[in-house]
């Protein structure tokens, strides 16, 4: 026991390429994800190492929240309500409606807009822009 043991090299390159991927992870990735891009760079090693290897260097990952969206919480003075609710149309292209959305793609926000005929209950245009 009292024996000086060498540290072993192998295990601190494992430790240092997992600190690495973790932190280009963001703090986000666990020992499963870890352990897929070791693969991916032809490391072969196991979850549970990847596992043991993220608790010695205290590693813990965090998975960032859900997205908040935005509500208004009071009607705009400035934008009159002239539908106030009554959604029945008798005839096409009297009432049109829109609303504006965003979406998160290739890394970014776009911005989705639809317009719809409420007759028809149909989508009349849109528009999908960064």
């Amino acid at each position: 026991c009292r024996k000086r043991r060498s540290p072993d090299v192998e295990r601190l390159v494992l430790r240092s390429r997992v600190n690495e991927l973790f932190t280009q992870s963001r703090s986000a990735a666990g020992s499963r994800s870890i352990m897929l891009m070791m693969r991916a760079d032809g490391i072969e090693i196991g979850r549970f190492k990847v596992r043991k290897l993220m608790n010695e260097m205290k590693l813990i990952s965090k998975q960032p929240g859900s997205h908040a969206y935005k509500k208004a919480t009071v009607e705009r003075p400035d934008i009159p309500n002239v539908l106030d609710r009554e959604f029945t149309v008798s005839a096409p292209n009297e009432v049109w409606c829109g609303d504006i959305t965003y979406v998160w793609a290739q890394g970014r926000w776009h911005y989705l807009l639809a317009v719809i005929d409420l007759f028809a209950r149909r989508v009349v245009g849109w528009a999908f822009s960064s």
